[in-house]
């Protein structure tokens, strides 16, 4: 039997904003090596639980454990990756995509971020995953969307955490730069990370996916595609959205 802590670990959580309570006794648990996502409708509470788990909405009741330690602790300890829906970089300051990628190994790095050899080989590697390598000296605003958020997954691959979470990466990317992706995520499964991303895109998660969650404030149904993505269960999770 395994000593290692459970990746992630949600015990009740109820979290939202003033006046607003987006999630709503949420319980979850995350195996390790494995790909989850997180299904539901836009408002449906995915986003703020990702910020939830990274520290940066409070919970006003229940508890998160990544890795057996809170969250503000597991990011100190380069334990979580993150890949955002909404990247806050400005596509029109002049930075390349090697420099953005770079940005990843900052947790490794001293006060100074002077990169040493393995954070150059690191970089190198997440460009390799995401086919980026022949625009590394290109800025970032050069780049389609969908090879811009290639360029945020390899950030965060050149982390190297044991967890990712990706919100929404599939959103406004082409078809080419969804394949590469999902097949980067099924790599760091294989290599021992555990990934959870969110997404309200059907197509494909059966491929994509270990496990499914499926979220409307609360946790409507949890486990394998084959049992989470029935009729009843979509219908409840999108309504009418799925029509």
């Amino acid at each position: 039997m395994s000593t290692h802590p459970t990746p992630v670990v949600v015990d009740s959580l109820t979290a939202g904003y003033p006046g607003v309570t987006a999630l709503e006794e949420v319980s979850l648990s995350l195996a390790p090596a494995t790909v989850t996502a997180l299904l539901g409708a836009n408002g449906s509470g995915k986003s703020t639980l990702f910020s939830a788990l990274l520290g940066m909405v409070p919970a006003s009741s229940g508890r998160i454990r990544i890795f057996g330690t809170d969250s503000a602790r597991a990011r100190r300890r380069n334990l979580v990756s993150y890949v955002p829906q909404h990247e806050q970089i400005d596509p029109t300051f002049p930075i390349t995509v090697e420099q953005v990628v770079m940005m990843g190994r900052y947790p490794h790095m001293g006060f100074v971020r002077l990169s040493r050899p393995a954070d150059r080989d690191a970089v190198d590697e997440a460009l390799a995953q995401t086919q980026l390598s022949e625009y590394r000296r290109r800025s970032i605003g050069e780049l389609s969307g969908g090879q811009r958020k290639r360029a945020f997954v390899a950030r965060a691959l050149a982390q190297q955490a044991p967890l990712m979470l990706l919100d929404e990466p599939f959103a406004g990317v082409d078809r080419t730069s969804e394949r590469l992706i999902t097949g980067v995520l099924h790599n760091l499964r294989a290599a021992g990370t555990t990934v959870l991303i969110s997404t309200h895109h059907l197509e494909g998660v059966h491929r994509l996916a270990d496990e499914v969650i499926l979220l409307h404030r609360k946790i409507l149904a949890a486990g394998p595609p084959e049992t989470v993505l029935t009729d009843e269960q979509l219908a409840q999770a999108f309504g009418e959205a799925l029509s």
